[in-house]
């Protein structure tokens, strides 16, 4: 039987979603490609007719789930002002839900260390969609330069994702919300702190000038 374009697609995407998740939950070695198609409802001999390789599925995988992690970004800060944009993100992220569903939640504590030691192809896949990540927190700094808003943005991340790998290995236990805790205090410090740091400076060149 010959399936359409559009039926061909809609297969390739349900299996990427169902990959994104267990990818997140098992590890990027944690699930073989048999079992990622039986969560597809469909045979491990199907799996060529969508992808070239197993690290081809990998690389769409952690993309979708990366940008569904800054789909949520936006739909939480929204309607929020700027000055709590990123604090919204910071909470959010750093929360108890958040650690007890790695499936659904940022693939960067879930795979970042596993991506690491992937190929060159899947670790520049994987760092372009970092970059994304990192400009568009970016945006969300009000009251600094592009850089030092880029800076920011770089340090308050791998605190967040830093975190997260935390509280993880510390399961769901006091130990693991103390680190949680911890994390947003941390992030949300940095936060505040470069925004007043910038005003100051400006104030004092106003002064100077």
């Amino acid at each position: 039987m010959r399936y359409s374009r559009e039926h061909k697609q809609e297969t390739h995407d349900r299996i990427v979603r169902k990959a994104s998740v267990r990818l997140r939950e098992k590890g990027a070695h944690g699930i073989g490609v048999a079992d990622l198609m039986k969560e597809a409802g469909l045979t491990h001999g199907g799996f060529y007719a969508h992808f070239d390789s197993r690290e081809a599925l990998v690389i769409e995988a952690f993309a979708y789930a990366m940008d569904r992690s800054m789909d949520h970004w936006r739909k939480i800060t929204d309607e929020a002002t700027p000055e709590k944009r990123l604090a919204l993100i910071a909470e959010s992220y750093l929360s108890a839900l958040h650690r007890d569903n790695p499936g659904h939640g940022c693939s960067i504590p879930s795979l970042g260390a596993e991506i690491a030691r992937e190929s060159p192809k899947t670790r520049k896949a994987f760092a372009g969609k970092l970059d994304e990540m990192i400009e568009m927190m970016a945006d969300f700094i009000p009251n600094l330069p592009r850089k030092a808003a880029r800076k920011q943005a770089i340090a308050t991340l791998a605190t967040m994702a830093g975190t997260m790998l935390l509280a993880r290995i510390a399961g769901s236990s006091e130990l693991s919300d103390e680190v949680l805790k911890a994390g947003r205090d941390g992030a949300l410090d940095g936060a505040r702190r470069e925004p007043t740091k910038a005003a100051a400076a400006k104030k004092l060149r106003e002064k100077q000038s």
